[in-house]
């Protein structure tokens, strides 16, 4: 794909070319994700808003969840410091 350019407004938006849109299935009103690379690329993708929002919803409430000695109990036998 050949390099397109895009000016950055003052409020922080940027125009998505036509070409691009149509290839990712964008709509007004459809929603993106910025994931950035290693290598410092950004990837610009569609993504399903009932999705994001329901897993958004359940993000952080897993509660405090198994201690690791309690973790490595149930997938070892044994936690270190355990007797053998």
């Amino acid at each position: 794909m050949s390099e397109i350019t895009s000016r950055v407004t003052a409020e922080g938006a940027v125009t998505i070319p036509a070409d691009l849109r149509a290839r990712l299935g964008l709509e007004p009103g459809s929603h993106v994700a910025f994931d950035s690379t290693d290598d410092g690329r950004i990837v610009l993708r569609k993504v399903d808003p009932d999705v994001a929002r329901r897993v958004a919803r359940y993000r952080g409430h897993a509660g405090p969840g198994l201690s690791t000695d309690e973790l490595l109990r149930l997938t070892r036998g044994r936690a270190p410091g355990d007797p053998f």
